[in-house]
């Protein structure tokens, strides 16, 4: 009897064991999650705003050969844009890293990307961008031409200013790891007049004032 006595109660300590492991994970767990949240509470984290404040196309043109089947349409595009980025954050700073903006129209790459200077942004602060974008005959695919005489007829092209990058959060002199950012800009630019062998969207020089707000993605 005192054998299976001793044997009961060592499961009990074992038990006892696993109880307080796992209370003690848990502990940890639930811990962390209330620091998070009220880090969160009193830092009140905000994504960076973008805004498009205005583009200048020096040229945007669509060619389309004679014999499609065997060359393909293509779109030449150069154009500056002004990009603000504005950081809403009290305590917060943000590093940005590799921004590459480039322009786009109906989901598809039309320019090189533009490589943005890495920099840091204090709270509240906003950076102002100028880059130029740049592509000379991309080629497209054949819907996209079908789109654009679309949108001569209808007065204007809807192109899109997106950029692609990285960003770090700084708290302090705590500075957090790499976070994706993808800002997507719409920009309504107007016709000037088309061309015979092809579209020609706007003339020389020609600048719009945009402003407008973007998706911010992080």
């Amino acid at each position: 009897m005192s054998v299976k006595e001793c044997g009961h109660h060592d499961d009990d300590d074992d038990r006892q064991v696993v109880r307080r492991v796992v209370s003690g994970i848990v502990g940890f767990i639930v811990l962390i999650l209330l620091i998070i949240f009220l880090i969160w509470i009193i830092l009140r984290p905000s994504k960076p705003r973008f805004i498009l404040q205005d583009a200048t196309v020096f040229a945007f043109n669509l060619s389309s050969p004679v014999a499609p089947t065997l060359t393909p349409n293509t779109i030449s595009i150069t154009m500056q844009v002004t990009l603000s980025a504005h950081n809403p954050n009290d305590r917060i700073g943000i590093y940005y890293h590799k921004l590459d903006v480039y322009a786009s129209y109906r989901n598809q790459q039309i320019s090189l990307g533009t490589l943005l200077p890495a920099s840091y942004q204090g709270h509240k602060d906003v950076t102002v961008w100028s880059p130029f974008l740049y592509g000379t005959a991309v080629p497209v695919s054949p819907y996209v031409l079908d789109s654009l005489r679309q949108d001569q007829n209808a007065g204007g092209v809807l192109v899109n200013v997106k950029v692609n990058g990285r960003v770090k959060w700084k708290v302090g002199s705590w500075v957090s790891g790499r976070y994706h950012l993808f800002v997507n800009c719409p920009a309504y630019i107007r016709f000037a007049g088309d061309a015979a062998n092809g579209i020609g969207v706007v003339g020389p020089a020609v600048k719009f004032q945009i402003l407008q707000s973007c998706s911010v993605d992080v």
